[in-house]
């Protein structure tokens, strides 16, 4: 016999709601985790003991961790799930006839006491903490990379580089040019760089028009992840203008706060080949004495035939360079009358042989054949450079080049799964703001 389905017609329920929510939902699992009387506690300082209550602030930071863990792009449509969805009003202790926030709350608060009170980085720091009180960070090695997020910016709306001034920002009057000229000294942003991209978008100016792995161009901004290679625990992140020079610079950041605000320095960092630079490696090895996994830059190989710079022997007692036929590259052949003269400073040294010598040298036709005589530069920092050329021939580089591979596979997870393709906020607060949620979810 076919059944049929019809509404009940009770005046009244007996419900449930911690019932109807499954014991192995993601969200009973993160309930255990998140701790809202710290949050509190946290923000108490930014409001008047007068007035009307306000909204919680702990339902405004759990409903943005269901928006970046169940990849809900929209607070709008945030707002009609936390609505319809039984689970989530669960987890946000809204009950049965609980009202939900109006998604223009979220801006209020985001323009306001969150950054005020740097919110955002309290919680992710706690989840930190977490992770380190359930051993799931060793503190031995550490991966570093960045990825490039697509900024809520066209190129329609674009200007070029050359007609774009600190004045246009002004003019501009919006909050993302407003940021755009309190990060001009920001090393994460305008002082990584003199140079200037092609275009500036009017609606994000400190979005970077880039390119990358032969795709077209677009504006971004780079979200930086400092990791730990035993469970991908995520141990920083900072958002960077999406240039090397940036992202380099983001690494020591990361590093430092690391270091401040939880006690570990890893014995180990892994990278690619961009953060491989002379004074990358210097202040990884001289002044924190981090092992650099790390490819060098090195452009000294030469491909003609004739010898390049790792063919000369390093004489370190004398300050020279000996050749392949056994002659001395030397830096300075006289003492000066001037003691400034001669003094190293820090830059790129030129060691050259004698003249005389490479004429006569047999060797001369596969060393310098279109010189009169060779030199060899030697880079700053170069012991830091040949100590990372030697960490690479061990087999502890080819676990840490695996080990690497970690970070990559949590950008993946982080555009796929919780969808953070392109950015809903614009200015690099509002880049800051959604790394950090994303790192936490």
């Amino acid at each position: 016999m076919m059944g049929r389905q019809e509404a009940p017609t009770q005046l009244f329920y007996d419900f449930d709601l911690e019932r109807h929510v499954p014991a192995n939902h993601m969200l009973r699992e993160i309930d255990r985790f998140l701790d809202g009387e710290s949050l509190r506690d946290s923000l108490r300082p930014f409001y008047s003991h007068l007035g009307r209550p306000s909204i919680d602030p702990e339902l405004i930071i759990r409903m943005l961790v269901i928006g970046y863990v169940m990849g809900i792009r929209s607070e709008r449509g945030l707002c009609d799930e936390v609505h319809l969805n039984l689970a989530y009003r669960w987890f946000c202790r809204l009950g049965l006839e609980g009202n939900v926030p109006d998604h223009s709350t979220f801006s209020r608060y985001r323009h306001g006491k969150l950054r005020e009170s740097n919110l955002l980085r309290q919680v992710f720091e706690a989840t930190v903490e977490r992770c380190l009180k359930e051993d799931l960070v060793s503190g031995e090695g550490f991966a570093v990379d960045a990825s490039l997020i697509s900024a809520d910016a066209n190129k329609i709306r674009s200007i070029a580089a050359e007609d774009w001034s600190p004045e246009v920002a002004r003019d501009a009057g919006n909050r993302a040019a407003r940021e755009y000229l309190e990060t001009l000294d920001d090393a994460a942003f305008g002082a990584a760089s003199p140079s200037q991209p092609k275009f500036v978008a009017k609606s994000d100016p400190a979005a970077q028009w880039t390119r990358a792995e032969e795709s077209r161009p677009y504006f971004a901004y780079a979200t930086n992840y400092l990791i730990d290679t035993k469970s991908s625990v995520i141990m920083d992140v900072e958002a960077t203008r999406a240039i090397r020079q940036a992202e380099v610079g983001a690494s020591r950041t990361m590093l430092d706060r690391t270091e401040k605000r939880f006690g570990i320095r890893p014995d180990w960092l892994a990278a690619d080949t961009a953060y491989g630079n002379a004074e990358n490696l210097g202040w990884l090895v001289e002044k924190r004495s981090i092992i650099p996994f790390i490819p060098v830059i090195d452009k000294s190989e030469r491909t003609d035939g004739t010898f390049s710079r790792a063919d000369f022997e390093w004489d370190e007692a004398n300050d020279q360079y000996i050749c392949p036929e056994g002659h001395a590259l030397k830096q300075f052949r006289r003492n000066y009358s001037d003691p400034n003269r001669g003094q190293d400073t820090g830059g790129r040294k030129k060691y050259r042989a004698l003249k005389a010598t490479c004429q006569a040298c047999p060797s001369k036709d596969i060393c310098c054949p279109k010189a009169d005589a060779r030199y060899v530069t030697r880079e700053p920092h170069e012991e830091a450079r040949e100590f990372a050329r030697e960490c690479r021939k061990t087999k502890a580089y080819k676990v840490s080049r695996d080990k690497r591979k970690k970070v990559e596979m949590l950008f993946a997870h982080l555009k796929r799964i919780l969808g953070l393709t392109r950015l809903r906020l614009r200015g690099p607060n509002g880049a800051k703001d959604e790394f950090l949620l994303a790192a936490i979810a």
